[in-house]
């Protein structure tokens, strides 16, 4: 931990406890933060739904484990992440978190998971996903290997020195990228070759999903610079920052649209793009409330929508194409 960080703001009462937490195996589902890991969910059912929509079978028995392998590989990622803001002392610093939105999971700062174990089980949790994937590999073919090092390299080096890509301000391309590698690792298994198909269909959802992490950080900015953590947010200031919101939004539905007029995602997709409704109302909110982030958990809200519900329209276009 950061010697020169402030001591840790006192939990919310919505924080996690250690009392609530009976079990074991109930704190360590916990910790990886599990409602958010819908994000990978939506991912996977948009990369087997343009596989479907190639005219390929979708086969269950490897659909099931490429779902459990996303998952575990985006919960160990969840758990790494905490483990070194709490190491760097960022999430102790931070005293605007919108709890459970930001400021991690807090289950090292309110003691139910020790800094060493939570480590050992962020990690665990990705070493779980090797075997995994190198069977998937034997059932799909060899370029899966490498979308999931890929996957696993970029998971790991978003947080975890000496890359800290988060740190560097190279936050959003490297969700954006990883959400982008779930669906195209999703259409791949079944597939059994790289395709253009779910780089179209993935890239608008990949965006948003960055786009979450982007409005995150307003909140955590103060506690991300006491701690040195420079992420795009931190390195632009607030008021500059603000306008990327809108900027990743218009990219990713302008690329939704332009894949559909060039056909290569079917026009029932453009129902993904009325999900605008919710991402602008999100960005003015976010333009308006920059400086005071205790004001944008509706524009969190807001966001997680968007980008559930884009992706959702996107896998039923798509599977009933």
């Amino acid at each position: 931990m950061n010697a020169a960080s402030p001591p840790p703001a006192a939990p919310h009462p919505a924080e996690p406890r250690p009392e609530r937490y009976r079990s074991a195996l109930a704190r360590h589902f916990a910790a990886t933060r599990p409602a958010f890991l819908a994000v990978t969910l939506v991912a996977c059912l948009i990369g087997l739904a343009s596989a479907h929509a190639d005219g390929i079978t979708i086969d269950a028995w490897t659909a099931l484990p490429t779902l459990l392998a996303a998952l575990a590989a985006h919960a160990g990622g969840n758990v790494i992440n905490d483990y070194h803001d709490a190491v760097s002392g960022a999430d102790d610093a931070n005293r605007g978190r919108l709890f459970p939105f930001t400021g991690g999971s807090r289950f090292i700062q309110n003691g139910i998971l020790g800094a060493r174990h939570t480590a050992r089980f962020g990690y665990s949790l990705l070493a779980a996903v090797i075997p995994a994937g190198l069977w998937l590999a034997t059932q799909a073919g060899p370029g899966l290997v490498l979308v999931g090092a890929a996957g696993l390299v970029l998971g790991w080096a978003y947080s975890a020195p000496p890359l800290q890509l988060v740190h560097r301000g190279c936050g959003e391309l490297v969700i954006t990228a990883c959400w982008l590698l779930v669906v195209v690792g999703a259409d791949y298994v079944q597939r059994g070759a790289f395709a253009m198909l779910p780089v179209a269909a993935g890239l608008s959802y990949a965006l948003l999903v960055a786009n979450l992490l982007f409005i995150n950080q307003f909140p955590d900015h103060d506690g991300d610079a006491a701690a040195g953590k420079r992420t795009l947010v931190v390195r632009l200031g607030p008021q500059v920052a603000k306008w990327g919101y809108l900027l990743i939004a218009i990219t990713a539905y302008a690329w939704l649209i332009a894949m559909i007029t060039a056909h290569q995602l079917p026009q029932k997709a453009a129902a993904a793009a009325l999900t605008v409704a919710i991402s602008f109302p999100a960005a003015r909110d976010l333009l308006e409330y920059a400086a005071t982030p205790a004001e944008l958990a509706p524009a969190i809200r807001r966001t997680i929508a968007a980008t559930l519900v884009h992706g959702l329209l996107l896998a039923a276009a798509l599977a009933l194409f």
